[in-house]
């Protein structure tokens, strides 16, 4: 059945992706080049309505029995009103974080929380009244994650699908069957829609896509892993490593340059390794195999014995190393770096 519904979410996307195209270009709901983005021609940005509702149509149509059925609903419904003002009008940054927080409230406070984090060497923190604050943070967080990575023809779609595909199978694994389920049809609406998007991409999600396919990750990593005896939320941190540390990043580099941090830049990872020569897709390419790296260490966290878990911990650290050393943050390469970029925005701007 979770097949099917991949297929029949996969099948919609694929069609209803250039109707949705269609109606953004007569909209005029479109992403104008600028010297902050890497596309220099007009294009359409309403594309993740294809998604939403794929997702919806499967949702719908299969109805996975579950409690968290409706709260799922409400809560996607009101991040993808918000991603659509958003695409239309451009909502503050207050405004969207605000809806964020609505959004992931009503899905944790209809029952999906964090109650308690298994660490190494049998320690566990329990969260008790502070489940609540704690999971509404970690989906907000995630939403936020994807929304960021979103700078390159199919870089979130892609990210999000080796994400999806990760913490659908070990929802399996952990016998969550209905995270799984939601998880297999937002993969095939994401597949579905990415087909369109990888690059030279034909539309672009915007952040009616990327907002809601963050918190709809954000919303499955909850409910596949609260359960999990091992490591719980440390999973989805491994699984969503690139984006969440791109984000930690960017919120370190907007500190430490006094600017508020939710003012974009060129400093993100993709930003960089095009400023180090690499094409759009090669980048693209390198970013995906990052995050399947990211992946493989989850899965890896969860198959092997303590001592062999924080041997992939020591690996996944020296990922980090090197994510931080290509985003210039610390090190010597960090000021060569920027002039690079500045330079680029000076020259696009002109």
């Amino acid at each position: 059945m979770m097949l099917i519904s991949f297929f029949i979410c996969l099948i919609i996307a694929l069609i209803a992706t250039p109707y949705i195209k269609k109606l953004a270009l007569k909209l005029n709901v479109t992403d104008q080049p600028n010297y902050r983005k890497v596309h220099d021609k007009v294009m359409p940005r309403l594309g993740g309505l294809a998604i939403i509702i794929s997702f919806f149509a499967g949702f719908i149509i299969f109805n996975p029995d579950s409690p968290y059925f409706w709260p799922i609903f409400i809560g996607a419904l009101v991040i993808t009103i918000t991603g659509i003002l958003d695409d239309m009008y451009e909502l503050s940054a207050k405004i969207k974080l605000l809806n964020q927080f609505i959004a992931a409230s009503i899905v944790v406070l209809g029952g999906a929380q964090i109650t308690v984090v298994n660490l190494p060497f049998d320690y566990t923190v329990e969260f008790a009244y502070l489940s609540i604050p704690v999971t509404i943070l970690w989906i907000v967080g995630v939403t936020n994650a994807i929304n960021l990575i979103d700078g390159l023809d199919g870089l979130a779609a892609g990210v999000s699908s080796i994400a999806l595909i990760t913490i659908s199978g070990l929802a399996i694994t952990l016998g969550d069957t209905f995270a799984a389920f939601i998880g297999f049809m937002l993969l095939g609406s994401t597949l579905g829609f990415l087909f369109y998007n990888f690059y030279p991409a034909k539309i672009f999600m915007g952040d009616t896509g990327a907002l809601f396919l963050g918190y709809m990750i954000g919303v499955v990593s909850v409910l596949g892993f609260k359960n999990a005896t091992l490591f719980t939320l440390i999973i989805p941190i491994v699984i969503l490593g690139v984006p969440l540390l791109d984000t930690g990043l960017a919120i370190i580099r907007r500190i430490r340059n006094k600017q508020p941090w939710h003012k974009p830049d060129k400093l993100h990872l993709h930003h960089c390794l095009i400023n180090f020569g690499f094409s759009h897709r090669q980048a693209v390419i390198m970013i995906y195999m990052l995050s399947a790296l990211f992946s493989l260490a989850a899965i890896i966290f969860t198959k092997s014995t303590m001592w062999g878990s924080m041997i992939t911990l020591i690996a996944m650290i020296l990922l980090i190393e090197i994510v931080v050393e290509i985003t210039g943050i610390i090190g010597k390469n960090y000021r060569p770096i920027l002039n690079l970029i500045e330079a680029s925005n000076q020259k696009d701007k002109k």
